[in-house]
């Protein structure tokens, strides 16, 4: 199943259990995947989102599948910025 505008969770700087209540939303709204996405230093608060997932609410879901990729981004003084991405796919 390849991801769709409703089952990914995209990581910003809200608090992760934010994220991780619409995580949990949306396996209950009968997704059985879910993708993770973050960027730069967002990236470890989806780590935490995932894990906090797994390990203290949804212990039938499993990590699927990682992956890891680098953006390049136009900056508005001219240039580019390469910037670190993750998407985490959890499964049940």
């Amino acid at each position: 199943m390849a991801a769709t505008p409703n089952n990914v969770i995209y990581i910003g700087q809200k608090e992760p259990m934010a994220y991780v209540l619409a995580t949990i939303t949306q396996f209950s709204n009968g997704n059985n995947e879910v993708f993770i996405k973050a960027r730069g230093k967002a990236i470890s608060r989806a780590v935490d989102v995932a894990e906090i997932v797994r390990r203290r609410f949804l212990h039938d879901v499993q990590v699927k599948n990682i992956e890891i990729s680098t953006e390049e981004r136009e900056i508005p003084e001219g240039g580019k910025l390469n910037v670190s991405v993750i998407s985490i796919m959890l499964a049940k």
